[in-house]
């Protein structure tokens, strides 16, 4: 009989360090196995032992390290996606899910996400469910994800569902990375513009006023609303920053009001050129979200109940509240759906084909991918709109600018020249 240093994973993910007695390498593996570790290691050695002396084969845990670390800011969507991923992959491998966790623990960088992680694995390994873990950590685990999750560990599917919840994710990160790469130009075009505009107004406009005083002219209605708007520029300068800045806060707190928040919320979906966009693409959440909450065996109640707070918009989570109250009263979908307006009437027909057929969650699925490339659409119509709006504004902007400043220069120099 031979000895054999081994390390192994037991079944509460720990790494496990010891010695076993054996004939050979396959019976030292099969004797392993056997008291419900997982060998990663074995490696024969050679060494001395009194007469009658028996190893020690029962389990010593490996030491846990206590990492501390400190974090400032949540943790970045894109950041909690791979993690999904991640995860996802190490279940459909077969690891267990505290093994899993250490893993990725093991190689992620200092950080909230890393940090929750470490008290996630300390709060599985003292009995608690991972979706009960992740669930007292809100600031990085929404409700969605804790349901979602959750519903993966009661169908005993949880490698799957965690694909599906990584894949909702992508989607829409995908989507929203979109709409913000295709705004970001004719941001930065209308931000420098306006930068120029107001410097203009700021340093140019006033010389000109300067030379118009000094000349004793009299100006004409343009010139004079001109210099009246770059004199209260320039003394009330501090108001640039100070208006846009006033404008959020004020945005930010009639939307902590009810009532205001669900008027706000309406009036998006009217807006010209961004309405559309706005609409569409939350409507492409909705289904999207409710698609992957039910095809991961969540009830129907309790997903539009997640769905609701993951709206972000007040008009649709007041309509997702009807629809779960006209479900809990015995009727459909469809008819609340349609009283909200929110969604056309084709996608009303599809989510009503899905209850008929019981394939709801394939039809929201649909829709979502259909009106992912709508937004997609959308958002390239509105840019290739947006430019020439640009270009008129400019144009006009600086034509006014120019015709108000020299009117009075070329009255001068007609009366010079008469």
């Amino acid at each position: 009989m031979s000895i054999f240093q081994y390390s192994a994973v037991d079944n509460k993910g720990q790494t496990v360090k010891d010695r076993i007695e054996a004939s050979s390498s396959d019976d030292a593996i099969a004797k392993i196995r056997s008291l419900g570790r997982f060998p990663t290691n074995v490696k024969e050695v050679h060494i001395r032992r009194k007469a009658g002396e028996t190893p020690d084969t029962t389990s010593t845990p490996a030491k846990k390290r206590r990492e501390i670390s400190f974090s400032i800011g949540g943790v970045k969507s894109k950041e909690l996606t791979t993690f999904t991923r991640q995860l996802s992959t190490l279940q459909d491998a077969g690891l267990p899910i505290i093994r899993g966790l250490k893993i990725l623990a093991s190689q992620m960088k200092k950080g909230l996400l890393k940090k929750t992680t470490l008290k996630v694995i300390e709060d599985v390994e003292g009995g608690n469910t991972f979706s009960g873990a992740l669930a007292k950590h809100p600031r990085v685990f929404d409700k969605l994800y804790v349901n979602i999750v959750k519903a993966g560990e009661i169908s005993g599917a949880l490698d799957i569902i965690l694909q599906r919840l990584a894949d909702f994710r992508e989607k829409t990160e995908r989507l929203v990375r979109k709409i913000i790469s295709a705004m970001i130009y004719p941001t930065v075009v209308m931000v420098v513009a306006i930068s120029i505009l107001i410097g203009l107004m700021i340093f140019i406009i006033p010389n000109f006023a300067k030379i118009f005083e000094e000349l004793n002219l009299e100006l004409p209605t343009p010139t004079r609303m001109l210099i009246t708007f770059s004199t209260i520029l320039k003394t009330h300068w501090m108001f640039i920053p100070a208006v846009p800045f006033s404008a959020f806060i004020l945005y930010k707190i009639l939307g902590k009001i009810k009532k205001t928040r669900l008027i706000i919320d309406k009036t998006k979906f009217k807006l010209p050129i961004f309405g559309a966009i706005i609409n569409k693409s939350t409507v492409s959440r909705f289904s999207r979200t409710l698609a992957t909450l039910t095809s991961s065996g969540v009830p129907i109640l309790d997903a539009l109940t997640n769905v609701k707070d993951a709206a972000g918009n007040a008009a649709m989570a007041q309509a997702i509240q009807n629809i779960h109250d006209s479900i809990r009263g015995g009727e459909t979908i469809t008819k609340p759906l349609r009283a909200s307006k929110i969604c056309d009437e084709m996608v009303v027909n599809m989510v009503e084909v899905g209850e008929e057929t019981g394939e709801l969650d394939k039809m929201l699925t649909k829709v979502a991918d259909n009106y992912d490339d709508e937004v997609d659409r959308a958002v390239e119509a509105m840019v290739s709109l947006i430019e020439p709006m640009m270009i008129v504004f400019l144009g006009g902007a600086v034509g006014f600018i120019v015709i108000a400043m020299f009117v009075p220069l070329i009255k001068l120099m007609q009366g010079i020249g008469g």
